[in-house]
């Protein structure tokens, strides 16, 4: 695909990629542009869109949550489906840093050159799980998924706030609480390789959940707003999951969540 010379007109043409294995080579080639100065956010520009947001392959079918799959973890298809659907919420993450990077104008030029390395990791997480079901016998898309992730970012698109909120600090603030059971399940049924990648992904996922909180934090006080009521205020207004422990304290904690936040979490 051609690459537009401009970041956020780039992420923009990255998202609405359908193809998966082109959507990462492109998210690459961007942030090889970006790294040596060719490929530099207009951070006023108004954007739109001509293709559907956000490119997605025909497979695999979106299903609701409840109808995915089950994965037990004592076959061989079923440690695959577990594979497939991290890949899926990777292919998801892509499309979420991209999606943050041309949507909101006004933003510091450090805010989309962040969300450009969120995008170029998630890409490389996508790359390794996809690589990894290979190894198993399958492809991306052979297996059914869901579309919570982007459900929550299509909600937030009126705002940037909101979309800090509740994407970066919420649902992928989950993933830090998830990956550890999850990668102890792969590990115990004899797929040190999957376990391996989870050990990578959850290392980038703390600074991607940190970027989120970081962001927030600005955004809240350039709006002159507590974080903790303003948070809570957000998630019931636009009615995000509840967080349901057990929580990974010590990730959260990497990733800058307060003391407070995490009391927060907590049953009273």
């Amino acid at each position: 695909m051609a690459i537009p010379s401009e970041l956020r007109a780039c992420a923009l043409a990255c998202l609405t990629e359908r193809d998966p294995a082109a959507k990462v080579a492109a998210v690459y080639a961007m942030a090889l542009a970006s790294s040596v100065g060719d490929c530099l956010p207009d951070t006023q520009a108004a954007l739109a869109s001509s293709a559907p947001v956000p490119g997605r392959p025909d497979h695999p079918e979106l299903v609701p949550p409840l109808h995915v799959g089950r994965r037990a973890m004592n076959t061989p298809e079923g440690r695959a489906m577990l594979v497939h659907a991290l890949a899926h919420i990777e292919f998801n993450a892509i499309n979420l840093a991209l999606d943050a990077i041309w949507r909101f104008p006004g933003m510091p030029a450090e805010y989309y050159t962040d969300w450009l390395q969120v995008a170029k990791e998630e890409a490389y997480h996508f790359s390794l799980l996809a690589e990894h079901l290979r190894k198993l016998g399958y492809r991306y898309g052979d297996f059914s998924g869901h579309g919570a992730l982007w459900e929550m970012v299509e909600k937030t698109t009126d705002d940037v706030l909101a979309r800090m909120a509740l994407v970066p600090r919420t649902l992928e603030a989950r993933g830090l609480d998830a990956n550890p059971p999850l990668r102890a399940k792969l590990f115990q049924a004899g797929d040190k390789e999957a376990a391996a990648i989870l050990d990578i992904i959850l290392h980038d996922e703390i600074g991607h959940v940190e970027i989120g909180n970081r962001w927030y934090g600005y955004l809240c006080r350039q709006r002159g707003l507590d974080l903790i009521p303003t948070y809570a205020e957000l998630a019931r207004q636009y009615n995000a999951p509840m967080p349901r422990g057990p929580f990974n304290l010590e990730a959260r904690r990497q990733a800058g969540f307060s003391e407070a936040e995490l009391q927060a979490l907590l049953p009273q």
